[in-house]
This record gives structure tokens, C-alpha cells and sequence, in this order.
């Protein structure tokens, strides 16, 4: 599903990811610097009206399939909840190269960082995927690291994604309604490696979002940033009850599969877990 118009322009896309930064420390899924943000869209803006500064870069892999396409990705080392109180110092845009191997990266004078996000790898992977599947004009990752759902990945038996999503998934109805495929599990992989660039891109295939064990979340949609962000904050929510559960002893069986299969009857839902 591409965004269609009127595009939203350069402004309102680093706003709408300065909220979903903010609603991300606000539910504590980005400590200090953790976690980080990037999206893709493809129609005309002048990247250097917000960010005049000019420089060349190579691209973590080639992309020659988004040649002359844009992002606005976070810094590394800058922290989500900031974001919004200064869009420029914390975000980069980047304008992909007519080669498909270098770019050009457009920050701020008052820049804050480095480099991009360390996770950009993983990041610009799973647009040119999605992309090439899809041919979406827009699309919006964001990797966070909730409390709940990182915990949960840390017990062997929720190192499944079945019995993840059998367990996080029955505390509510909505879940299942703005999660229909679940949260797809990743094994420990090392963060930024090729290993977990590839794993997230199969995942992502499948799913809306994914959990990295021992690690936190990686989200993505063709529709917001905010949709991404809103995917986590479900799957966070039914984590934060299956937590609550486990410490309470068990006593609560939630909804029971027949309830949930009845729900998904009603409105027309596909899922693969009860």
C-alpha cells in the first residue's frame, strides 16, 4: 500500500517521527540511546531546505534498485525522545546515488552525531525489499527495545515464535485485530551483522514486526511511522500481560483460542496461531 496524495512533506515526516520517538521512551522502549528510526519515500523534496549541509557516503550495501530515492534516518547515539524538540540535530536525509553504491547524506549545522544509526544496514535492507516486492513509495522501520517483549525473549520457551504469539496475543482482542501474523522470533544474532541484516529481512517478510532475542524489536509500514510504532506498542502491551501472568502465578488464562478464533471469523482475519 504506497501513501498516496497529498504527500506529506519534509516537516511533517520529521515530526510524525519525533512522536513516535517520544511515544517509544514514553512506554520504555528506548532507554537512553537505544533504538532508531528511518524512513523511505520516493517524491520530490528538497532535502537541503531543512539540512544544508552536503556530504558524500557509501551505502552499507548496495541498492541500485533505489537510485535517486530519499530517507531521513536518526543519528547514532542520539536518543528517541529528543528527536522531536530538534528534528535537524538528530536526523540525516539521504539521497541514494545513481549507482546504487554511494550517496549523498544531507544533515544540519547543528548536527548531533557522527554517522547514521549503526543499525542503517538493517534498516536500508528491509526497505529495498520491501520496495522491490512491492514497488510502496513509502515505508517506515523503527528498531526499539521494550522492556516486556525483550525479557520474554531471554525464557527458551518464548523462543518460538508460535508459542510467542499464542501467549502474547490472547490478552485482548485488539491484538489480534492490529497483529494478525504476530511478532516472528529471531534468535541472538550480533547487532549491525550481516547474520541479523538477512535474518530481519526474511522475517519482515512474513510479519510486521520482529524480536531480536536478547536484543528488542524491529517494526516496519508501508502507511506511518507512527503505524510502525503503534505495532510495537501492541506487541509490548501483550508481552507486559504475559510478564504480569507469569509473576501472578498463572492464575489468568486470557482469551481462549475458540474466543479468538470467533473474533477473527467475525471480521475476516487470517492468523495462524489458535
Amino acid at each position: 500500500m504506497a501513501v498516496q496524495p497529498p504527500y506529506p512533506n519534509l516537516e511533517e515526516m520529521m515530526e510524525l517521527i519525533g512522536e513516535a520517538g517520544r511515544r517509544l521512551a514514553e512506554i520504555e522502549a528506548s532507554e537512553g540511546a537505544a533504538g532508531n528510526i528511518s524512513v523511505y519515500f520516493n517524491w520530490p523534496e528538497d532535502l537541503q531546505a531543512k539540512f544544508p549541509v552536503k556530504e558524500s557516503m557509501q551505502l552499507p550495501m548496495p541498492a541500485p534498485e533505489l537510485a535517486g530515492r530519499n530517507f531521513l534516518v536518526t543519528g547514532s547515539g542520539r536518543r528517541l525522545r529528543e528527536i522531536g524538540d530538534d528534528p535537524e540535530g538528530n536526523l540525516g536525509a539521504v539521497r541514494v546515488a545513481a549507482d546504487g553504491i554511494n550517496a549523498e547524506m544531507y544533515t544540519s549545522p547543528r548536527r548531533l552525531f557522527q554517522r547514521l544509526t549503526t543499525e542503517f544496514n538493517s534498516h536500508l535492507a528491509v526497505h529495498r525489499d520491501q520496495v522491490m516486492r512491492t514497488g510502496t513509495n513509502f515505508h517506515a522501520v523503527i528498531h526499539a527495545q521494550p522492556l516486556y517483549l525483550t525479557y520474554l525473549s531471554h525464557i527458551v520457551r518464548y523462543q518460538d515464535t508460535a508459542y510467542l504469539n499464542r501467549h502474547i496475543l490472547r490478552w485482548q482482542p485488539e491484538t489480534i485485530v492490529q497483529l494478525p501474523k504476530g511478532v516472528g522470533f529471531l534468535p541472538f544474532m550480533l547487532p549491525g551483522s550481516e547474520e541479523l541484516m538477512q535474518a530481519t529481512v526474511e522475517g519482515l517478510r512474513n510479519h510486521r514486526i520482529v524480536l531480536w532475542a536478547k536484543h528488542g524489536v524491529m517494526a516496519r509500514s508501508d502507511q506511518s511511522v507512527k503505524r510502525a510504532c503503534d505495532r510495537i506498542e501492541y506487541s509490548e502491551t501483550g508481552a507486559k500481560y504475559e510478564y504480569l501472568n507469569l509473576t501472578n502465578h498463572g492464575l489468568a488464562d486470557g482469551l481462549k483460542a475458540d474466543e479468538i478464533r470467533r473474533l477473527c471469523e467475525r471480521l475476516g482475519i487470517e492468523q495462524p496461531y489458535f
